[in-house]
Formats: structure tokens, sequence, C-alpha cells
């Protein structure tokens, strides 16, 4: 699984980057310990986003309901699949 990064580091590595330009993009991402690949994406998100990088996950809710929200949905849906597997699990065994 790929290593997560907050808002707020994707930001300041962008801003690493555009400061030290002169040590090319795979410098900068090494000086940083991030892939060459998702440094270049961060910076041509925050070209077209001026100069904000959007994240996925928690970075992405418009308020604290709205992320409290999302969790209690996927929350549903794991339970909801945990008693599918125990119907499941029920009728085999039952049999």
């Amino acid at each position: 699984m790929s290593k997560q990064y907050d808002k707020q580091f994707k930001e300041d590595a962008v801003q690493y980057y555009l400061e030290h330009k002169e040590l090319g993009l795979k410098k900068c991402a090494e000086n940083l310990a991030v892939s060459k690949t998702a440094l270049g994406t961060w910076v041509k998100a925050a070209k077209e986003n001026n100069g904000e990088v959007p994240v996925r996950g928690s970075g992405n809710y418009s308020s604290d309901e709205a992320k409290e929200i999302a969790r209690l949905k996927k929350e549903l849906r794991d339970t909801q699949d945990a008693l599918q597997i125990l119907k499941k699990a029920i009728s085999i065994l039952g049999n």
C-alpha cells in the first residue's frame, strides 16, 4: 500500500520544488523522500488548481459533519457486508 501524505505536506513539497527548480524534479523528490512521479503529479495538480494540491480522504470534506457522515456510511457498508457473510455461513452450516 502506498504512503498517504496530507495536503500540507504536498503543498510544501510543491513549494520546495518551485524554490529549487535548479535541482530538478528527481533530486527534489529524493530530498523529500517521495517518488518522482508523486512529486510531478502534485506539481501538475498545483498548477491546475491555483497552487492548491487536492487530496483524497479527509482533506476533501467540506465540514466535520460531512467527514463524519462519510465515516458512518463506510461503517454501515462494512457492517452490512459482515451481516451478509454471516447469513451465508449460517445457511452453509445449517444444511
